[in-house]
């Protein structure tokens, strides 16, 4: 064997050898950061939808949310005194309608069902991409976008899944390779921050 080829087969198994060594979360990729974000509970977790019922504000009713259920004839409202605490008059007293009972009793633990708030999980994050990546020593900031995907016919009502978002989240390197920053002491952004934060894809 010739004697560069012999030196371009070293090298190459070299090469190999240092790949093998090396964790893959050693390399701050952006399907690496895809997955990791993807994995996360913050993406995971279901969003919950808080439907009061009883004696409620006006501004509460005449919120998006609200005004969407009613759209849909799932809940109904006669006007009422404000009780003490409540702001601004003039208040309602809001019930779901058989149409809405029909809808969130399925969506609802039985031992929830009768009560005036209701937790109702309508949607969950998803992934769309990684957008970008920028990287200054140990630290990196990721931009990446997603979109809600509704988990019921409330949530498809409340949620457009045509609508992406954008986010930025910090990540870190540790001695077992890139993880998505837990907690913000200094200026780094989590990705429940990253989540809250969100805006509107361009």
């Amino acid at each position: 064997m010739p004697r560069v080829m012999r030196k371009k087969l070293v090298l190459s198994l070299i090469g190999v050898l240092f790949l093998l060594s090396c964790s893959p979360r050693e390399f701050l990729t952006r399907r690496l950061a895809a997955d990791l974000i993807s994995a996360s509970e913050a993406i995971k977790a279901p969003q919950q939808f808080a439907l009061q019922t009883g004696i409620i504000s006006n501004k509460d009713y005449a919120s998006p949310e609200y005004l969407v259920l009613q759209q849909h004839h799932w809940i109904s409202a006669t006007s009422a005194r404000c009780s003490p605490g409540i702001m601004p008059s003039p208040c309602w007293d809001v019930l779901l309608t058989p149409s809405g009972v029909e809808t969130v009793r399925s969506l609802v633990p039985a031992e929830e069902a009768g009560k005036p708030l209701l937790h109702i999980p309508v949607a969950r994050r998803e992934l769309v991409g990684v957008t970008g990546i920028r990287k200054q020593w140990n630290q990196a900031d990721v931009d990446f976008t997603w979109r809600w995907v509704p988990l019921n016919e409330v949530g498809a009502a409340l949620y457009a899944g045509d609508l992406n978002y954008t986010s930025t989240v910090e990540f870190r390197e540790y001695d077992d390779g890139w993880r998505i920053l837990q907690s913000a002491p200094r200026a780094g952004q989590t990705l429940d921050d990253a989540l809250k934060n969100a805006e509107p894809a361009q």
